[in-house]
């Protein structure tokens, strides 16, 4: 199984009911281990692309595979048992203790089941509490935990099935500067500590990828821009064609940055808001 692709995307086509089209004949594969960053503009498609790889999507024409099985032809609840996703927007029950809501993603469920939690669960949500900087936090109430520390609450609840595949949609929206860095720093944890796992992370921002991202997927209007290798995708030419704005790109210590060249001008720009 470590040799299957853990995403593989064939000519996948997304249009809605009324006939707008949200992805364009999209090919993408992801290997085990490799760490991948999703990025484009709003309205990109980066969140289709997201259901569809998390198997929550289904294309209107071309194949997916997740995990070596077809969409369509595997039991895709089995499917999603393997796939961990982190969501800004998923809610916590804010008087529950950080180490209950991190038990709870055992089940998948939103409040904990009475008798369903083993020691080696109790021992698993503890260990990945002290993986993420939350150890001394696991007695506390939510409610009293910043945007930051929920945020690695919810990864650590995602990571207690042991997922193969780890999907963050825009983990730092929202974070101010310390809570973004202490995110980043649980995440390279992660993938120190699980180099078996495969991670995917859409983000608007180069500086909120972790250093450890190994390969880049850039999105506009539905297509595919550039996609491979992070240290060649990830350059000034194709973040620029990706953004419609003239994009300086640098990489230091392992992290890249970005901000628009000295010459651009955003009364000449295309791009607007929102």
């Amino acid at each position: 199984m470590g040799n299957v692709d853990v995403i593989r995307l064939d000519q996948v086509r997304v249009w809605t009911a009324e006939g707008a089209h949200l992805l364009w004949d999209i090919n993408w594969t992801v290997g085990p281990g490799q760490h991948w960053a999703l990025l484009g503009p709003n309205g990109a498609g980066k969140s289709t692309l997201l259901a569809v790889a998390s198997g929550t999507r289904f294309p209107s024409s071309g194949t997916v595979d997740l995990l070596g099985g077809r969409l369509g032809e595997i039991e895709i609840r089995t499917v999603r048992q393997h796939i961990g996703m982190v969501d800004p927007a998923l809610r916590l029950h804010e008087w529950m203790t950080v180490h209950d809501v991190i038990l709870t993603g055992a089940t998948g469920s939103s409040r904990l089941i009475p008798g369903r939690y083993g020691v080696a669960d109790e021992q698993k949500a503890h260990d990945l509490a002290d993986l993420l900087g939350l150890a001394t936090m696991s007695e506390r109430i939510v409610g009293t935990c910043s945007q930051g520390e929920r945020q690695r609450v919810r990864l650590a609840r995602a990571l207690m099935p042991s997922p193969r595949l780890l999907l963050l949609d825009e983990p730092a929206s929202g974070l101010d500067l310390p809570a973004r860095e202490a995110l980043l720093s649980a995440l390279s944890e992660l993938i120190s500590a699980q180099p078996e796992l495969t991670t995917v992370l859409v983000s608007h921002h180069l500086e909120e990828l972790p250093p450890a991202t190994s390969h880049a997927l850039l999105l506009r209007r539905g297509e595919v821009v550039d996609t491979g290798d992070a240290e060649r995708v990830l350059a000034s030419s194709a973040v620029s064609a990706c953004f419609d704005v003239p994009i300086d790109v640098e990489r230091r210590h392992g992290r890249w940055y970005a901000r628009a060249s000295a010459a651009w001008s955003p009364a000449r720009s295309s791009v607007t808001s929102g």
